[in-house]
């Protein structure tokens, strides 16, 4: 009877045995010895599982480094483990470490090409077709609009009791258009031998401005020693991809300064400012009474917004990228400064200020 009951019971294998969990396991989290087997891992190494802390592991798989260039997103570089991608943006991407109890969050600049800023789409031609007024009759209406801070209709009406000139505000507004090339041409003539580098610091800060209804943000840039405006772009966001126009124009027309980059704590500056001068201090502002502020271009921001209060705003993008590059002309190159010994921007900067050059324009012209 029992030789034919065991004839039914299954064959005892090794396989089928317990088996014994060598005394060298423990969990490598509580270094506990209460384990039991959990299956095998995609490589074939036998698991375990910690009956105390649920942790799995295979002591016998071997520790390989992980090969560059496998991972889809870059390593930590605080720990070196593997990251995932926490914000995405245009010109750069914000990682952030896999590891809870490391968590570094990093930067990483792509290699693509920046737009340029607002400054340089200014591409119109200049002629002096069908100009029915003498030239000093234009100057003296651009500098009663810009310098004196009037609308077109008073600039109008001062050519009128003054010169005895009776042109429209839209003839005003026409002589801007077309003499804004020119004012350009000259200024790039002059940042090609100017050297900006020597300055201690650049000042960076937005300010907003009303186009249509709408508010656009002036991103600006000005030099500490010289007060020369060194670029401007316009734009209808206030994020970081009009931080790096700007910034990156900067430094392929001037270089770096010595010492230090000076901004507000606006988060949009600190990705550019470190890829485009990673030499120089970037001091972000905290308080106007801080020893280092930006006071500096606030106090142009405050001329800028004196001039454009009387104007109420812009109709369109072009008119104000326009009109905004001109009033920086002249604030750079004809405008004297209290602060510089009534001396202009561009003259402190190094620019010929003899009345032959200032006459060559109007060959230029």
């Amino acid at each position: 009877m029992e030789s034919q009951q065991s004839h039914y019971l299954p064959e005892r294998t090794e396989s089928s045995l317990m088996k014994i969990i060598p005394s060298n396991v423990v969990c490598p989290r509580c270094h506990s010895k209460k384990l039991h087997y959990f299956g095998k891992d995609q490589q074939g190494f036998q698991k375990y599982r910690c009956l105390v802390c649920k942790r799995q592991f295979a002591p016998d798989k071997p520790l390989t480094r992980h090969r560059p260039g496998k991972r889809k997103y870059p390593s930590c570089p605080k720990c070196g483990k593997a990251s995932f991608l926490h914000h995405d943006y245009t010109y750069y991407s914000n990682y952030r470490c896999g590891d809870k109890s490391c968590y570094h969050s990093f930067f990483v600049p792509k290699l693509i090409n920046i737009k340029p800023p607002s400054s340089a789409l200014m591409t119109h031609s200049f002629s002096m077709k069908r100009m029915r007024h003498p030239l000093h009759i234009v100057i003296a209406a651009l500098n009663y609009f810009f310098m004196a801070n009037v609308t077109m209709r008073k600039a109008s009406q001062l050519l009128s009791s003054v010169h005895q000139v009776h042109v429209s505000h839209v003839t005003i507004s026409k002589w801007i258009k077309r003499f804004t090339p020119v004012f350009q041409h000259l200024q790039s003539n002059f940042l090609e031998k100017v050297n900006l580098s020597d300055s201690d610091e650049w000042h960076f800060d937005e300010t907003y401005v009303k186009i249509n209804g709408k508010d656009y943000y002036l991103w600006l840039a000005i030099d500490s020693e010289t007060r020369f405006v060194l670029d401007f772009n316009l734009s209808p966001y206030r994020n970081s991809d009009s931080a790096f126009s700007l910034v990156k124009s900067c430094k392929d027309k001037f270089g770096a300064p010595r010492s230090a980059i000076v901004s507000d704590r606006y988060f949009a500056y600190k990705q550019p400012v470190k890829l485009f001068f990673s030499k120089a201090n970037h001091i972000q502002v905290e308080d106007f009474h801080d020893v280092i502020s930006n006071n500096l271009i606030e106090a142009f921001n405050g001329q800028l917004k004196a001039w454009y209060k009387q104007k109420r705003g812009f109709g369109s993008f072009d008119s104000a990228n326009r009109l905004l590059a001109t009033f920086i002309y002249f604030y750079n190159f004809l405008r004297p400064h209290s602060s510089l010994d009534n001396l202009t921007p561009a003259q402190v900067a190094g620019h010929d200020s003899s009345k032959r050059s200032r006459d060559s324009w109007f060959l230029v012209a």
